[in-house]
């Protein structure tokens, strides 16, 4: 009998939403915050991206707005959708540069690292 994986789940524990298919995020470059035992990043937290946001990661050297074409990344800007790792969300977070997330499309995973109220605070419909 085959072994089947059960659907990612987000943070509501419901199926997981795509966070986004332009540009084409997640761990496993196909729309959504999956994760598994290879995202040593835990890419999980569906964020959308702030100018702010940008530079701050960048000023911590991931630079996210920078094209890199040799590995398919178009380079973010300010309303982009992508799957951030949730310890970065979290640094993020503690120098008040967190970017606002959506949460139907977080991964359940991110609870693991981040308390669900406080997610829920950077709910992408109340800002």
């Amino acid at each position: 009998m085959p072994v089947t994986t059960p659907p990612a789940r987000n943070i509501f524990g419901e199926p997981l939403v795509p966070c986004s298919f332009d540009p084409l995020t997640g761990f496993f470059r196909d729309g959504c915050c999956k994760t598994n035992a290879e995202d040593i990043g835990t890419h999980v937290v569906c964020a959308i991206m702030t100018d702010e946001f940008l530079a701050f990661s960048a000023s911590r050297g991931n630079d996210l707005s920078t094209p890199v074409p040799e590995w398919g990344f178009p380079g973010l800007k300010g309303g982009d959708q992508w799957c951030l790792c949730a310890l970065r969300w979290m640094e993020a977070l503690e120098a008040d540069m967190a970017p606002p997330v959506v949460l139907e499309s977080t991964n359940l995973a991110a609870l693991e690292m981040i308390d669900e109220d406080v997610l829920k605070q950077f709910d992408h419909r109340l800002r």
